[in-house]
C-alpha cells in the first residue's frame, strides 16, 4: 500500500525504554492490523540495539538505500531488510555508530519516501537528540510518540524535547505522550503528566521488570513471548486506540514544515544539521575519529584490510557467542578462521612473503578477530602479572613487581575499544557513552577495569590484573618470601579454629591472593559462600558457592550490590562467608554476621596499617546509613574481628605479610591490638632490594588457650623473640 504512515518514537530522556517500546509496538501493530510494518533504527547512541532486541542479523542499511542513484528496483528490497519471525521487517540506518557521520539528512528523506510505498507502517526509533537526520525523519512522520517515565527528572527533560520539536514549527497535534514503566506506587499519575506537559497521554505501559528483562535476555519481544501479560495488553490497547480514533488519518492532513532543518541551528541545545554534526549532548566519544585513523605502516594497513574482509565473510560476533568459553569449540573456530585468513591473504598484494612473516601476520589477525589482539601474548606470558594500557600505542606491564614499557601496541583506537567490548560483553556487562567505565573479569578470573572517553582523555584505557594459572598455596608464598613457614602454620591454625580475619593492604599489594590462599585452609566439610564484584577467588573445596554483583541494566535498574549479596548469604546457611573486598556499607553487615554465629569469615579492606584498618572499617560502617555512634561501631569491630593481617607491596616490588595483629578488645574509646609477627626492614642492598626479616614480637595471642581446647596445638616457641 503506497503512502504508509510513519510513526517516530522520541525518548524524553536516555534510558526510558524507547527501543523496547519501538520493537514491541511495531509487532503489536503488525499482529493487530495484519499490516506490513518496517522498524528502523535511527538512534546514533543505540546503534544496533533494535537488532539485538529482535534477535535478527541486519542485512544492509538505510544509508545504502538512500544513496542509490536512479530508479529503485522493488525486487531488491528483500536484500535490504531482515525479517523477524513475528512478520515485521527491520532495517538499521547504519551498522556502526561512526557511519552516522556519512548520513546526509537528504538520504533519510529519500529512503523514507521510497519505503513508505511498500509498508503500511514505518516505526522510527529516533533517540532523544534532535539532529539533522532526526529532523528529516520527523518531516516525513505522521505521528510522534514521546516516551517518558513518571519521574520528576525525566519529565523535566521530556519537556525540553517537546519544546525542541515545537520550536522547529512542527504541528503540536503530532506530539503524543506515552508513559512507560508506570506504577501507581510512584505517585505521578498520567493525568498529572498530561497537565504538566500540556500534551495528551495516548498510552500507559505498566511496569513489569521481570517480563522486560526476560525478553531482552532471550532476544524475544514480550509481545510474542508473553502475550497474556498486562504489559502486552497495554500495547494492543494503544494500537486499537489509535485505530478507533482514526488518529493517523486525521494527522496525515496536517501541514508540516519542509524547511525545519534550516531552523535547527537556532534551536537551543542543537547545532546545524550538516552531515556528521552532533548536538553537544551527543559528543562524548567520536568513534568516527577511530575510523579515520591511518595505519602506521603497511603491516598494520594489511591487517586492517584483512580484518574488515574477515568480518564481511564471517559473522564473528555470532560465532563468538556460540562458542562461549568452550576450548574445543574455540579451537575449531580458530582453524576455520585461519583458513579464511590465509585465502584472503593470497588475494592481497603485499610485500610480506616469507613463511615467518605470513605466520606472524596470520596469528596477529586471528588474535585480533577471536582473542584479545596484541595483549593476547602478554596474557600468556607467565612473567607478566599486570597489563596497563594507557592508550593504543602505550602498554605497560608489571614483571617481578616492576613496571616496564612493553613493545606491544594496538593498530588503532578502534581495535583497543573492540578488545574492551569483547571482554565486558562476555561476562554480561557493557561499556558505552552512558556507562563509560566497567569492572569485569576474564575466564581465568583475571581482574579487568576499563574506562573510555570522555572520562579518559587520551583514549580508552584498560587494566588487567592477571590471575595465576596455577592456584598459589601457602608453600608458594613461603618460597617467594612473603611469609615464613611458622607464620603460615599459625594462620592455618587460626582459620581452622574459625577466627574472623581481616586482610589489610594497599592497591596491588596482594590482598586477594592472600585471601585465596587462606580460604584454602578452610576444612573441606564446611559450606563456603564467596561474594565478589568480579569473581576472582579459586578455592579447592567442593562445597563452595560463588556470588557476583550485577551492575544496573541499560534502563538504570537491576543493580545488585555486595551488600545485597551479603544479606542473601545469611539466608543460605553458610559456615563461612568470604567477601572479596569491603568498600561500603557491607562492612557493617559483615561484622554483624561475624558476631551472630558465622565465625571464621574473612574479607579484605584497603588500608596501610592494622590500626588504619580498624579506622577504615569504622568509616565503612558509617556508610551503611544506620547512624550508629562511633563507640558502638568500635565495639562491634573489637567483638567481631580476631586477627588483622597486613599485606604490603615494598619499594622493590616484592609483596610481604608485614604484620599479623590480634584484636584484643576495647579500652575506653579505643580498640586495643597487639602485634604477633612483623617484618622488620633493615635497609636495601646494592640492587635496591629490600633487606629485612620476619620476627615474632614475643606476644602470645590471648586466643591460644581457646585453640588448644579445640585440639589445635601451636608451639609456644614460635612466638619467642629470636
Amino acid at each position: 500500500m503506497a503512502n504508509g504512515h510513519i510513526i517516530s518514537v522520541l525518548g524524553g530522556k536516555g534510558g526510558v525504554g524507547k527501543s523496547t517500546f519501538a520493537v514491541n509496538y511495531a509487532i503489536a501493530a503488525s499482529i493487530d492490523s495484519k499490516a506490513k510494518v518496517l522498524l528502523i533504527d535511527l538512534d546514533p547512541k543505540a546503534c544496533g540495539d533494535l537488532g539485538m532486541l529482535l534477535g535478527v542479523k541486519p542485512k544492509r542499511t538505510m544509508l545504502e538505500l538512500g544513496a542509490i542513484e536512479g530508479k529503485f528496483d522493488p525486487n531488491s528490497l528483500g536484500s535490504f531488510v531482515a525479517v523477524h519471525p513475528s512478520g515485521i521487517h527491520y532495517l538499521p540506518t547504519v551498522l556502526e555508530p561512526e557511519q552516522m557521520g556519512s548520513l546526509d539528512p537528504s538520504h533519510v528523506s529519500k529512503a523514507l519516501t521510497l519505503l513508505s510505498g511498500f509498508y503500511n507502517f514505518i516505526i522510527l526509533d529516533l533517540g532523544s537528540d534532535i539532529d539533522g537526520p532526526t529532523v528529516k525523519a520527523i518531516e516525513s512522520s505522521t505521528l510522534i510518540f514521546v516516551l517518558t517515565l513518571p519521574e520528576i527528572l525525566v519529565l523535566h527533560h521530556t519537556r525540553r524535547v517537546i519544546e525542541k520539536v515545537q520550536n522547529l514549527l512542527f504541528p503540536p497535534e503530532m506530539i503524543k505522550l506515552v508513559v512507560n514503566r508506570f506504577s501507581a506506587a510512584k505517585g505521578i499519575n498520567p493525568q498529572l503528566i498530561q497537565t504538566n506537559l500540556k500534551k495528551p497521554v495516548l498510552g500507559v505501559i505498566p511496569e513489569d521488570e521481570i517480563t522486560t528483562v526476560s525478553s531482552m535476555t532471550k532476544a524475544q519481544p514480550f509481545i510474542t513471548s508473553a502475550p497474556r501479560t498486562e504489559i502486552t495488553k497495554s500495547y494492543f490497547f494503544l494500537v486499537r486506540n489509535i485505530q478507533q480514533q482514526q488518529l493517523l488519518e486525521k494527522l496525515s492532513q496536517l501541514k508540516k514544515p519542509s524547511d525545519a532543518l534550516s531552523r535547527l541551528g537556532g534551536n537551543k541545545g542543537s547545532q546545524p544539521g550538516k552531515p556528521g554534526d552532533k548536538s553537544p549532548s551527543m559528543v562524548v566519544f567520536d568513534r568516527s575519529q577511530m575510523k579515520d585513523e591511518k595505519p602506521a605502516d603497511q603491516w598494520s594497513s594489511l591487517k586492517q584490510r584483512i580484518h574488515k574482509q574477515l568480518i564481511e565473510t564471517m559473522d564473528l560476533k555470532k560465532v563468538d557467542t556460540e562458542t562461549g568459553n568452550d576450548p574445543k569449540k574455540k579451537a575449531v573456530l580458530r582453524e576455520k578462521t585461519k583458513t579464511v585468513v590465509v585465502e584472503l591473504l593470497d588475494k592481497e598484494e603485499h610485500p610480506f612473503r616469507s613463511r615467518d612473516e605470513i605466520q606472524k601476520l596470520v596469528k596477529e589477525i586471528l588474535d585480533e578477530a577471536l582473542e584479545l589482539g596484541p595483549i593476547q601474548d602478554l596474557l600468556a606470558d607467565d612473567s607478566v602479572s599486570e597489563i596497563m594500557v594507557n592508550r593504543k600505542d602505550q602498554i605497560f606491564v608489571e614483571r617481578k613487581g616492576k613496571l616496564v614499557l612493553s613493545g606491544t601496541t594496538f593498530s588503532g583506537t578502534a581495535q583497543l575499544l573492540s578488545v574492551i567490548e569483547r571482554i565486558v560483553t562476555s561476562v554480561g556487562r557493557r561499556i558505552d557513552e552512558k556507562q563509560p567505565y566497567v569492572d569485569a573479569r576474564l575466564p581465568d578470573g583475571s581482574r579487568v577495569h576499563a574506562i573510555i572517553p570522555p572520562l579518559s582523555i587520551q583514549g580508552p584505557m584498560l587494566t588487567i590484573r592477571k590471575f595465576a594459572k596455577n592456584r598459589l598455596t601457602y608453600k608458594d608464598l613461603v618460597k617467594y618470601g612473603s611469609m615464613t613457614e611458622e607464620m603460615a602454620d599459625f594462620l592455618r591454625c587460626c582459620i581452622e579454629a574459625r577466627l574472623n580475619v581481616i586482610i589489610s593492604g594497599g592497591t596491588g599489594s596482594g590482598k586477594t591472593t592472600l585471601l585465596n590462599v587462606m580460604a584454602g585452609f578452610i576444612p573441606p566439610g564446611e559450606r563456603i559462600l564467596t561474594v565478589e564484584d568480579s569473581a576472582e577467588l579459586q578455592l579447592p573445596q567442593e562445597h563452595w558457592g560463588r556470588l557476583e554483583t550485577r551492575p544496573a541494566n541499560m534502563e538504570g535498574k537491576g543493580e545488585v550490590s555486595i551488600r545485597d549479596l551479603v544479606r542473601n548469604t545469611l539466608r543460605m546457611r553458610p559456615d563461612r562467608i568470604v567477601i572479596g573486598e569491603c568498600r561500603a556499607g557491607e562492612a557493617l553487615d559483615m561484622l554483624q554476621a561475624m558476631n551472630t554465629g558465622h565465625d571464621g569469615s574473612m574479607t579484605t579492606v584497603h588500608s596501610n596499617t592494622p590500626r588504619d584498618a580498624v579506622a577504615r572499617l569504622e568509616t565503612l560502617c558509617m556508610m551503611a546509613g544506620m547512624d550508629l555512634p562511633a563507640k558502638a561501631i568500635r565495639e562491634q569491630i573489637a567483638s567481631a574481628v580476631n586477627l588483622i593481617i597486613q599485606q604490603s607491596r615494598l619499594a622493590d616490588g616484592t609483596r610481604k605479610v608485614t604484620s599479623i595483629t590480634e584484636v584484643i578488645g576495647m579500652q575506653g574509646e579505643v580498640v586495643t591490638m597487639q602485634e604477633i609477627f612483623a617484618f622488620k626492614k633493615t635497609g636495601m642492598d646494592q640492587n635496591r632490594k629490600v633487606i629485612g626479616k620476619f620476627v615474632a614480637t614475643g606476644f602470645i595471642p590471648k586466643f591460644i588457650d581457646d585453640l588448644e581446647q579445640q585440639g589445635i596445638k601451636i608451639p609456644r616457641g614460635i612466638f619467642s623473640v629470636g
